[in-house]
């Protein structure tokens, strides 16, 4: 499986929600790539509502895809060979513990030029969530950086972040501010 295998996918399952009326916002690295940050990814990462996900499986299961397992909120796209994970409004993201920020409605999403996406700020902040409470995800804290970088986010977007990550914003934007440009 290659990127083509994640961009049909995409493609594929952003046209059936579409389709159906089903709203999601599409999140993580792909959510990224969107906005203009690169990076590879092996897989689709979808926003849902409990309602969505169960409407979506009623109608799509056995017809190009299946859970990952028995219950599963995980999908597969059997026609690419690429798992579809899926996280649902109003859980919390990285450790799944509460705290400040949790998954939105998918219903805020705005149309970008392929896909429903959150807006950047709202990504950031489920990012550095994400990254500052799981251990195993400091990719997301990575992700943070390398978009601030590449992006030029100014030091002030932390304003629009939940209290509990504007610091965490901060110091990563402070990370990148010598860094020659090459």
């Amino acid at each position: 499986m290659g990127k083509a295998e994640v961009q049909l996918a995409l493609e594929k399952v952003a046209r059936t929600l579409d389709a159906q009326g089903i709203p999601y916002a599409l999140i993580g690295a792909m959510a990224l790539n969107e906005f203009g940050y690169r990076r590879v990814t092996v897989d689709v990462d979808l926003l849902l509502t409990p309602e969505g996900l169960e409407r979506f499986k009623k109608a799509n299961l056995g017809r190009g895809y299946v859970e990952k397992f028995p219950g599963s909120r995980g999908l597969r796209d059997t026609e690419n060979g690429v798992d579809i994970d899926v996280v649902l409004t109003g859980h919390f993201p990285g450790d799944g513990k509460p705290k400040p920020v949790s998954f939105p409605d998918p219903a805020m999403a705005e149309q970008g030029a392929r896909v429903s996406l959150l807006p950047l700020p709202k990504l950031i902040e489920l990012k550095l969530a994400s990254g500052m409470t799981a251990p195993d995800r400091l990719k997301d804290l990575a992700d943070v950086q390398e978009t601030v970088w590449v992006l030029r986010l100014p030091r002030a977007l932390a304003d629009a972040l939940d209290p509990s990550v504007r610091d965490k914003y901060v110091e990563l934007w402070e990370s990148v501010q010598g860094r020659p440009r090459e």
